[in-house]
């Protein structure tokens, strides 16, 4: 009985292992690491202003509160309402955007609620997507995007990343045909960021996207790890018990 609760175990744990490593190997290398930490208050300090002053006049957080907000992130309320409320003016509002409804006729759709973007796309998704804009004539704002070809969604963030062009490869098609193929994207004029700078930035509003779609995350992973610890003192004594209830069947 002991062994077979063993090799359940093992095998259980072992195919948990396999299937995170073959998820991480499938996105590795599709899009950028965005490195974000949810426990790093810095930079979801500076993801929330950078939200607020270039992202909220569009989309909205309709699921996250500002007084939620600047508890977790430590935000005096006075700077909360200073520099991060431009739509409301009670502290347990939710992140609501000034766009007027006819946004649809401007863009084509309207600009969606963020709150749960991390979590349907990815936080990588993001970091690539801000990254992600490039010139093109033939769109109606004359840019695309990388990571969502097409995108409704104007180079909004372009004074601050700078011009970026299209960079194509010649690759054969299936037929063997030479087939002009769009691989990324390189600097054509410089923005008020330094490149490093723009990378951070687009870091900070990944990251703080991510704390937008669980805010209760960092809280939850710290204590799992008592959780664990307690399930397996639990273990221990629950093994040793049945020792001593079986150990005359035995």
């Amino acid at each position: 009985m002991r062994k077979r609760l063993i090799l359940i175990a093992v095998t259980l744990f072992g195919t948990g292992l396999s299937v995170g490593v073959a998820s991480a190997q499938e996105g590795e290398g599709s899009l950028p690491h965005a490195g974000a930490d949810i426990k790093n208050i810095e930079s979801l300090q500076r993801g929330a202003r950078n939200f607020m002053n270039y992202c909220s006049g569009c989309h909205s957080l309709k699921y996250v509160r500002y007084n939620r907000m600047a508890t977790d992130l430590e935000i005096p309320e006075s700077e909360l309402k200073a520099n991060l409320m431009f739509s409301s003016e009670k502290p347990y509002d939710t992140v609501n955007t000034a766009m007027p409804a006819d946004a649809e006729a401007w863009f084509g759709k309207q600009p969606p609620d963020l709150s749960l973007m991390a979590r349907a796309r990815s936080v990588d998704y993001i970091y690539a997507f801000l990254k992600g804009f490039y010139v093109d004539k033939a769109r109606p704002w004359g840019t695309n995007n990388l990571v969502l070809p097409g995108t409704a969604m104007p180079a909004v963030l372009s004074s601050l990343q700078g011009l970026q062009k299209p960079v194509f490869k010649n690759e054969p098609d299936e037929h063997g045909s030479a087939n002009m193929v769009l691989v990324g994207a390189e600097p054509m004029t410089a923005g008020a960021m330094k490149p490093e700078e723009y990378d951070q930035f687009a870091r900070d509003v990944a990251n703080f996207l991510d704390y937008a779609g669980e805010p209760i995350k960092a809280k939850r992973q710290s204590m799992g790890v008592f959780v664990i610890l307690f399930l397996l003192v639990f273990f221990a004594f629950a093994y040793m018990l049945k020792k001593e209830y079986w150990k005359d069947v035995h």
